[in-house]
C-alpha cells in the first residue's frame, strides 16, 4: 500500500511558524526588548548631560529630528545584533536550513519580528524623547506626521538589517562589522527620513519636500528590500 505524499505546507503558513517562533522566544526571554529600552534610556541621559552645557537660546528643534534618528539608529543596531541570539546559540538556524524552506520566508518572517520588535521599542522611546526634549518647546501642529518616516524608515532598517545580520552572523567582531556594513547602506534612507522628520516638527506651509523625502525613504526601502529578499537564499548557502 502506497504512503500518501505529505503535503508542503505554503509559505504563508511557513512564514506564520517562524513569525510565531520568533515572538513566543521573545516573548518569554525579554532579552531583545530590554536590552533595546536600556540602550534607548541610557542613549536619552547622555543627550540630557550633552544639551544641558547649551546656550539657553539653543532651540532643540532644529535638531531634533537628527537626535531622533540617531537614537532609532543606534538602538536598532543593538537589536539588529541579537536577532539572531538563539539561531546562533543553539544552531536553530541550522535546523531551519535543513527543512525544505523557502530562503525568501526565512528573511520575511525574520524582518517581520525585527520590525515589531523596533517599532515596540519606538512607542517607549519617542514619547521619551518627546518628553525630556520637546516638553518646554512648541512643535508644530504637523508634528504628528513624524510617525510615516519613523513607520518607513523602520522598514527599511528592518530589511537591510536582517540581511546584514545574517551575513555576520559567524564572524569575528560582528557587533563591530554589522555597524560597518549597515551605516553607509542604510545613509541615504536616514538622510531622507530625518529631512521628513524635522519637517514635520518645525512644520511646513508647502508638504511638497515632506512627500517627496518620504517617497525617496519608501522607494529605498522597495529596493533594498527586494535585493534582501532575492539574496537571502545566497547568504544562507555561503
Amino acid at each position: 500500500m502506497m504512503q500518501a505524499p505529505v503535503a508542503t505546507p505554503s509559505g504563508f503558513s511557513q512564514f506564520k511558524t517562524l513569525l510565531g517562533k520568533d515572538l513566543r522566544l521573545e516573548i518569554r526571554s525579554k532579552q531583545m526588548l530590554t536590552s533595546m529600552g536600556i540602550y534607548a534610556l541610557l542613549v536619552l541621559i547622555v543627550y540630557g548631560a550633552a544639551l544641558a552645557q547649551t546656550a539657553w537660546g539653543f532651540n532643540i528643534l532644529q535638531m531634533a529630528g537628527g537626535l531622533l534618528w540617531v537614537l532609532v539608529v543606534f538602538t536598532s543596531l543593538l537589536g539588529l545584533n541579537r536577532s539572531f541570539a538563539h539561531e546562533k546559540e543553539f544552531a536553530a538556524l541550522d535546523g531551519i536550513l535543513l527543512v525544505p524552506l523557502d530562503p525568501g520566508v526565512v528573511f520575511l518572517a525574520k524582518a517581520a519580528s525585527n520590525v515589531i520588535f523596533l517599532l515596540l521599542v519606538q512607542l517607549i522611546a519617542v514619547p521619551l524623547f518627546a518628553f525630556f526634549f520637546l516638553a518646554s518647546t512648541a512643535p508644530a501642529a504637523t508634528a504628528p506626521f513624524i510617525v510615516l518616516p519613523l513607520l518607513v524608515g523602520t522598514l527599511g532598517i528592518a530589511g537591510i538589517g536582517t540581511l546584514l545580520s545574517t551575513i555576520t552572523l559567524h564572524t569575528r567582531g560582528k557587533d563591530v562589522l554589522l555597524a560597518v556594513l549597515f551605516i553607509p547602506l542604510v545613509f541615504p534612507l536616514l538622510y531622507a527620513c530625518v529631512s521628513a522628520t524635522s519637517m514635520a516638527l518645525l512644520g511646513v506651509d508647502d508638504f511638497g519636500d515632506y512627500w517627496r523625502s518620504l517617497a525617496m525613504a519608501g522607494g529605498y526601502d522597495v529596493v533594498m528590500i527586494l535585493l534582501s529578499w532575492v539574496l537571502y537564499g545566497f547568504v544562507l548557502d555561503a
